[in-house]
């Protein structure tokens, strides 16, 4: 077994050698069979513990066994300890979910803060095969349907987190076959028995289903993921050629500070087939999922304008362009103000606003436009709504949320910034002081 271990990792180019890797270490069987093969490999690691604080009783003596166990292999130990319940009720997340957010989260932060290249996980061919079904049966594209793959990118807060499985190659027999022949500790968790979970009801009712009734399912099940993955592979080379082709930046005309606004024009995806898969897979990054897809599908038709949120991003739909832009308020602008004798040529950017300074009531605050405000346009003697103003000038609602209005100290707006100043705060030929006010270049 070691010799395929040392292999498998060698031609998957899993760990790097001589490195210091980190491993994430349960207590239970498989990871102890992966720190006792890194240990009889020559792999230098440290162990990640999560206590999660899910078993009473149990996750305490996990986190003991652990403790001693990196103590016999000499390896640095790292302990995390959550209250699982609580982070779950505040996110509004599963159990499961929050468990694995903060389990990743904690693996980054210490591959990053000590280097470590990679977080080694015990996972084996047995798990892969569950983690089809599992996508299966709840619905997934081709991306779903390769099981686990030995090396992924995880994308979190911390930056990028190698994750690498060097136990794929083994089935949970050879792994159980491992431990009782070398005698390994371990520490059981009585809840891998239970049926409550969806992967246990896999594993301990359909699988041994499957295995009666096609005696050789495993081996088969791992070809057919293989060519699955291969497959996508195929796949996503020709959406990422659509997305590099399809998806552009969006020049907005706002000239404050925004998020980025990303678009496809609607005659593209249109001319998409098959649309509805097409389209999944190229805002997939955007955090769609198929409901969001199929929202955007039936709307393609309308005027457009609705809003449409994922956990990541925002999207609408304007003027013959699907926008996406990440969540968040646009960050607020910065001014400048210094009162200036009348210019001899005006400077006509957009970034800069004279007003006669006798008209304004300091001080001058910048704060998000509300519905229901009101200004006088510039060359305009009546008021007008700013919701109705931005409206004229084409503005997606993402944009429009990131518009920001420049107050003086009597509530009246001087400024939709960059956009349009007010009729009321004009220079005039019986302007005696002039205040100029810049918007700060890069804002």
């Amino acid at each position: 077994m070691l010799t395929l271990f040392t292999e498998y990792n060698e031609s998957q180019h899993l760990l790097p050698p001589g490195q210091e890797v980190l491993l994430a270490v349960s207590g239970g069987r498989d990871s102890a069979t992966l720190a006792h093969l890194c240990h009889a490999a020559g792999i230098p690691f440290a162990v990640a513990h999560c206590n999660f604080n899910l078993r009473p009783g149990e996750c305490d003596r996990d986190e003991a066994f652990v403790a001693d166990l990196a103590g016999r292999y000499g390896a640095p130990l790292h302990v995390e300890r959550y209250d699982t319940l609580a982070y779950a009720r505040q996110h509004g997340q599963g159990v499961e979910e929050a468990a694995r957010e903060l389990r990743y989260a904690f693996f980054a932060r210490l591959c990053h803060r000590h280097g470590y290249p990679c977080v080694a996980t015990a996972h084996h061919r047995d798990d892969s095969i569950e983690t089809f079904f599992l996508n299966l049966f709840r619905g997934t594209g081709l991306h779903g349907l390769h099981g686990i793959r030995p090396a992924a990118e995880l994308p979190t807060a911390d930056g990028t987190l190698r994750v690498v499985r060097p136990l794929l190659c083994f089935a949970r027999a050879d792994i159980d076959a491992y431990v009782e022949r070398e005698g390994l500790a371990y520490v059981d968790d009585h809840t891998n028995s239970q049926l409550g979970a969806r992967r246990n009801r896999i594993r301990l009712q359909l699988m041994p289903l499957l295995r009666e009734l096609y005696p050789g399912v495993d081996a088969t099940m791992e070809h057919n993921m293989r060519r699955l993955a291969e497959a996508e592979a195929v796949y996503s080379r020709h959406v990422d050629a659509l997305r590099r082709q399809l998806l552009q930046p969006y020049a907005s005309a706002l000239p404050t500070p925004h998020p980025p606004l990303t678009g496809i024009r609607t005659d593209s995806l249109l001319a998409l087939e098959p649309r509805r898969t097409l389209l999944y897979e190229l805002l997939r990054g955007y955090g769609v999922g198929a409901a969001t897809v199929d929202d955007l599908l039936a709307a393609l038709p309308t005027a457009g304008g609705q809003l449409f949120h994922t956990a990541t991003h925002s999207l609408t739909l304007h003027r013959g362009w699907l926008l996406a832009a990440p969540l968040g308020a646009a960050p607020q602008p910065t001014i400048g103000t210094a009162e200036v004798p009348r210019p001899e040529r005006w400077d006509r950017s957009g970034r800069t606003l004279y007003v006669d300074a006798d008209r304004v009531v300091p001080p001058l605050t910048l704060r998000p436009w509300r519905a229901g405000d009101r200004f006088h346009p510039f060359g305009m003697r009546q008021s007008r709504l700013v919701s109705d103003f931005l409206t004229d000038l084409h503005l997606s609602r993402l944009e429009k949320a990131w518009v920001w209005l420049l107050e003086d100290g009597a509530g009246r707006i001087v400024w939709v910034v960059g956009l349009r100043a007010d009729d009321r705060f004009r220079v005039s030929g019986q302007t005696e002081r002039i205040l100029r006010i810049d918007l700060a270049e890069g804002a």
